[in-house]
């Protein structure tokens, strides 16, 4: 392997679980996997260009945004399961409820509150500022709540 090679290897290896996790909330499990896939092959076949940039993540993230929406499969929510004997493993009407977010609020409550991603990773990966994130995040849960009629006790 040359170092050309050599260092995308190790830009992919570092960059690739994010990436595919973020796009995985945005657009689910089959369709973000294959963004994932179309990104980092566009990384690769335009790296000279990638390489250079001040954030390769979140530009990769807006290359595969714009592949999965070509891609018009159902999205499938893939935090939502069934275990052994069928039932369901989160809130039934956690899907429905998730489903009902803007796309930009159901990813910035997937990746902070499912994957435990900070907000400042958050803002970097979608190229928005952290005031945004936040925003994103108390109004998508905001509405989670009153979805499942969980409410603060005082």
């Amino acid at each position: 392997m040359d170092g050309v090679e050599a260092e995308f290897v190790d830009f992919a290896r570092t960059i690739e679980p994010g990436l595919r996790v973020a796009l995985v909330a945005a657009h689910g499990a089959d369709r973000g996997l294959e963004a994932t896939n179309d990104a980092l092959v566009f990384a690769w076949r335009h790296w000279d260009r990638v390489r250079s940039l001040d954030n390769p993540g979140g530009y990769l993230y807006r290359v595969g945004q714009r592949r999965a929406r070509r891609h018009r499969l159902v999205p499938r929510l893939p935090w939502v399961d069934a275990v052994s004997d069928g039932s369901p493993w989160v809130e039934p009407r956690l899907s429905s409820a998730l489903a009902a977010l803007s796309p930009r609020q159901r990813q910035v409550v997937v990746l902070i509150e499912s994957y435990e991603w900070t907000q400042r990773e958050v803002a970097a990966l979608l190229g928005i500022g952290l005031s945004s994130v936040q925003t994103h995040l108390e109004r998508g849960l905001e509405r989670l709540r009153a979805a499942l009629g969980a409410h603060d006790v005082e």
